[in-house]
């Protein structure tokens, strides 16, 4: 199956899925701050009507109504070395739990590179999925998240990683 994507309509607000064969390539929100290209995108067609986006969205809704915790869903990325590294410590977050963008830098080797590891986490493909949401600032404050903050509280709320906001 060439690439393909679908919107759905979520608590988060409308969700862009792309697919490319058997696997999600992109997951983004409304007004994301770094968008996809058309070729990644390819043809819009109804998420019910193609297995592996039905699939994704079938999972993304449950996870926002509080009645999913993970995802089993067939994943590909293409990022430069530091990036797939990010993103793959990224899966290894684990739910209700956040780890800050320094403490990732360490992680793969180097403190001084956690400027680069936020650039990678901004560039996340997956939104969700590949939870970049979970990452926060060195004090831990809710910093760049290209679906918007309200978006990231929301999630780390969903999760319970933060208190719900009280305005």
């Amino acid at each position: 199956m060439p690439a393909r994507h679908a919107i759905v309509d979520s608590p988060v607000g409308p969700l862009t899925i792309a697919a490319d064969g058997e696997a999600i390539v992109g997951i983004w929100f409304e007004q994301h701050r770094y968008p996809t290209t058309a070729a990644t995108l390819g043809a819009r067609v109804s998420a019910a009507d193609d297995p592996v986006l039905a699939k994704a969205a079938e999972q993304l809704l449950a996870y926002l109504r509080g009645e999913r915790d993970d995802f089993d869903l067939p994943v590909r990325t293409s990022g430069s070395p530091l990036q797939e590294l990010v993103w793959a410590r990224l899966r290894r977050i684990p739910r209700g739990t956040t780890v800050t963008y320094g403490e990732i830098a360490r992680e793969i080797g180097d403190g001084a590179i956690a400027q680069a590891v936020g650039q990678a986490v901004g560039h996340n493909p997956i939104s969700i999925v590949i939870p970049c949401h979970r990452v926060v600032g060195a004090d831990g404050s809710l910093t760049g998240f290209a679906g918007g903050l309200d978006r990231k509280r929301r999630l780390l709320e969903l999760e319970g990683a933060v208190a719900p906001a009280l305005f």
